[in-house]
């Protein structure tokens, strides 16, 4: 069970990101929790800052800004525990958030298996990964960019006659995260990207397609008519589509649909899934599941990746 104790959010200047405030909430909350009895504790505060620029049809759709901050503490009384977050940084505010927390944990029930992550597994060496290039886009400039992309699609092929439109983003964001087993960690992070989406129709048939570029660097986005020309020659492809009839053939998936097969079987084979009961792979505990040739494994340390991290939520 959590709760979240709101207050209003003054502005926030986050260009360049000042750790200091959050690095306070944290240290502050992770005191207040021993002091209220918790076996164990952690908190993690938020800072962060993006912009949003949708263009349809050659005219500006919306255009987003976001500016959010948090801290979330959660206690564990034995095997019970509570959560509770706020958007408020001041001692007043982080001291009602563990005492929220404190008071959700003294009535929920006991799970064995609730908890922080044993000692001997915490994260000891902090990389560098080189994953913050903050990017001060303009309402103007993301208008442009997505104009020139999704002008690009349309312009294509003449069967292309609608839009979904082509957005332009970048965000920025702070993590500061603490537990009572000593571990601290702070995490800066970027992320941009372009994408854009058209709709082509023949012989009464429409169909649709889309494309994109993300990145943790601005300078290395595909460029907005590349990702045009490719959302365009996608949606061309679908047209004339037809219905196969029932075999059995090999398939070959493309990245994207690939990776969503892959997000399915991570899914699948997380542990709250298996504890609920709510996996398709119960009970399937060294058995195969994909053929040998299928080797899957985690890459948390690429430099510049968007999966990318020195230290995660475990």
């Amino acid at each position: 069970m959590s709760e979240t104790i709101r207050s209003p959010s003054p502005a926030v200047d986050v260009e360049g990101l000042d750790s200091a405030p959050l690095r306070e909430a944290v240290e502050l909350a992770l005191d207040e929790t021993k002091k209220c009895g918790a076996s164990a504790s952690e908190a993690a505060a938020t800072l962060s800052q993006g912009l949003s620029v949708t263009v349809r049809m050659d005219d500006i759709e919306t255009v987003e800004h976001t500016r959010d901050r948090g801290l979330t503490v959660t206690v564990y009384f034995g095997e019970r525990t509570g959560s509770a977050s706020t958007s408020d940084y001041s001692a007043t505010s982080v001291r009602q958030t563990v005492e929220a927390a404190c008071s959700i944990a003294r009535f929920t029930e006991e799970d064995s298996c609730h908890g922080l992550a044993d000692p001997d597994r915490l994260a000891t060496e902090f990389p560098d990964l080189d994953l913050y290039h903050p990017w001060l886009l303009t309402v103007g400039e993301g208008k442009e960019i997505a104009r020139v992309c999704e002008q690009t699609a349309l312009d294509y092929y003449k069967q292309i006659e609608n839009s979904e439109g082509a957005s332009v983003d970048s965000y920025q964001g702070y993590e500061v995260y603490g537990n009572s087993h000593g571990f601290y960690g702070e995490t800066q992070k970027t992320r941009h990207g372009i994408s854009c989406s058209v709709i082509g129709q023949t012989n009464g048939s429409m169909q649709r397609d889309y494309w994109y570029s993300a990145s943790r660097n601005r300078e290395v986005l595909a460029d907005a008519f590349e990702i045009g020309c490719i959302a365009g020659e996608r949606t061309v492809r679908r047209l004339g589509a037809r219905k196969l009839n029932t075999c059995q053939v090999p398939i070959l998936f493309e990245a994207p649909v690939a990776s969503s097969l892959l997000s399915h079987f991570i899914g699948a084979i997380s542990g709250g899934a298996l504890y609920r009961k709510a996996s398709f792979l119960l009970d399937h505990l060294g058995k195969p599941v994909f053929p040998d040739f299928v080797r899957i494994h985690e890459q948390p340390l690429l430099p510049r990746a968007m999966g990318s991290t020195a230290f995660d939520n475990e």
